[in-house]
């Protein structure tokens, strides 16, 4: 499979040449898994169009376009310079990499979007970032989930976003995991402009 293509869209919206490329670097380095399973291991938190094979992928692909359809009207996009938008875009792409795990796991990781964010640090070599767009990655994923922050068993795991940039992920992520908002995809897993 050739990842940058399954993402050429996706990565298109990435103006920076170098952050793209530590996007595409990421995209490598994310378990198989990712590219086949559907974005809820129980079918209850997401839309019918990311169940299924692929779901996960549909739901990053719906995440990304979200995010770059309000970076792109400006009484939005203007509050962010073009590399925090370009960041946030990445960390849309990279928010669930790991949502089953490093190795694929029954059901989802409650943790996952600590383990990304452990997972981007640990490949820091391999990015060509600065040591605060690594941590600004990390900060925006890690905190993706919003006010969900127990897991199963009422322990607080994770931290709620706090800057518009991690504000701006959740959101996204948010309204890309709602039932009543639904984007059409072709047979390749791709956003369908009409």
């Amino acid at each position: 499979m050739n990842r940058e293509k399954v993402f050429e869209k996706e990565l298109s919206y990435i103006k920076s040449s170098k952050i793209k490329n530590a996007c595409l670097e990421m995209i490598k380095l994310l378990p198989e898994y990712f590219f086949e399973v559907p974005a809820s291991s129980t079918g209850k938190y997401h839309p019918e169009y990311t169940q299924g094979e692929g779901g996960l992928l549909r739901h990053t692909k719906a995440a990304v376009r979200i995010g770059y359809e309000l970076l792109s009207d400006p009484s939005i996009g203007d509050k962010y310079q073009s590399d925090e938008k370009d960041l946030m875009l990445m960390a849309l792409l990279l928010h669930d990499g790991l949502k089953s795990g490093l190795e694929k796991e029954k059901y989802t990781r409650f943790d996952h979007p600590i383990l990304m964010a452990d997972y981007i640090m640990d490949n820091e070599e391999v990015l060509g970032l600065e040591v605060e767009e690594i941590e600004f990655l990390g900060d925006a994923i890690k905190t993706h989930m919003g006010p969900w922050t127990t897991d199963y068993n009422g322990v607080e795991v994770l931290e709620k976003p706090k800057t518009k940039y991690q504000n701006f992920v959740h959101m996204c992520d948010y309204l890309a995991s709602r039932k009543c908002i639904l984007l059409p995809f072709d047979s390749n897993n791709n956003i369908i402009d009409n």
